[in-house]
């Protein structure tokens, strides 16, 4: 590799992190986020020699590049959803239905955009939360990225049509479509009152403590009285804290009560991978991602999938010596 191609790699690296992030936005899949920051990367590594940096920024040069992997993606993909923005609640101890059909949203490891480079730009984690992915898969492929580009990248209208490669009306156009979209969609309510992070770690402790002592009546002490549920594939979700209790309690009775609980950290929320004890070992069970808000756990999305534990990384088993990870 020659001097000019090391330094033209290393004016790329910086913004690896942020691009990914884009990518899962306007995908709602961690999978297909990474093979798409692949190609883009090598889309700009072989397009090298094109680059004017006065006609515009390796920012916006390499966001054009992503914009067109994306868009071009999403011509033969579906919206990825969760099950409550498919159906209609049901009671918490209804028969499972499960579609394996569908493509369901995908949880994001924050590890993916986390970065120690001190170029990079830091990754607004609050446009990664999953109710906020959930809204955007409500729009179209061109709304999520005017969306995206304008409220949170702060690209200019120029910009934005200029990776678009829109017109400025055009992309005014979308993103006035995409706002309406998303306040249809309630999101501003699923966001609002979110407590410090110290305060969110406190909830999420006393909330694992409490689920490894299979503790039904503390657990519903620290969730909110109109909590939601929801477990893709399965079609199921319920809110409330009763049915909530009523759920946890059949959880407890058909998977045991013995469990060992690992903190890890998704869609800049706090999250954890359950594993319960049988035989010898606690075996994997689920990955829950929660939504916390001051006046305890509003959201609980539990997911039961074995590539997204490999995306996290998660072992399939621990011992019975392993203590819980906090």
């Amino acid at each position: 590799m020659t001097a000019a191609a090391t330094e033209f790699h290393a004016r790329l690296e910086p913004y690896r992190g942020e691009v990914v992030a884009y990518c899962y936005r306007m995908l709602g899949s961690v999978h297909d986020a990474e093979d798409l920051v692949q190609d883009t990367y090598l889309r700009a590594w072989r397009a090298r020699d094109q680059y004017d940096e006065e006609r515009a920024s390796m920012r916006t040069w390499l966001y054009r590049i992503a914009t067109n992997v994306c868009l071009t993606a999403l011509t033969d993909r579906g919206r990825r959803p969760l099950p409550s923005g498919l159906v209609a609640p049901r009671e918490a101890l209804a028969p499972f239905t499960v579609d394996a059909e569908i493509d369901w949203l995908q949880p994001l490891p924050d590890a993916l955009v986390a970065t120690a480079n001190p170029e990079a730009t830091a990754v607004d984690r609050s446009s990664l939360r999953l109710a906020f992915v959930a809204a955007m898969q409500r729009l179209s492929p061109r709304q999520r990225g005017a969306l995206l580009l304008r409220e949170v990248l702060s690209f200019s209208a120029a910009e934005s049509a200029e990776i678009l490669g829109i017109s400025i009306a055009a992309v005014n156009s979308s993103l006035q479509r995409a706002r309406a979209r998303m306040k249809e969609t309630n999101l501003q309510s699923q966001l609002i009152d979110e407590p410090p992070a110290a305060e969110q770690r406190a909830w999420v402790e006393r909330y694992m403590a409490a689920f490894e002592r299979a503790d039904v009546e503390a657990l519903k002490r620290l969730i909110t009285q109109d909590v939601v549920m929801e477990m893709p594939p399965l079609l199921n979700w319920f809110a409330g804290a009763d049915n909530y209790g009523l759920f946890m309690e059949w959880v407890f009775e058909a998977n045991g009560t013995d469990w060992r609980l690992v903190a890890v950290a998704a869609n800049g929320q706090p999250a954890f991978a359950a594993y319960n004890r049988v035989g010898t070992k606690y075996h994997l069970h689920t990955l829950q991602v929660l939504t916390v808000t001051a006046g305890g756990i509003s959201h609980n999305t539990v997911f039961q999938d074995d590539a997204i534990f490999a995306s996290f990384g998660l072992s399939r088993s621990l011992t019975t010596a392993a203590p819980s990870a906090r």
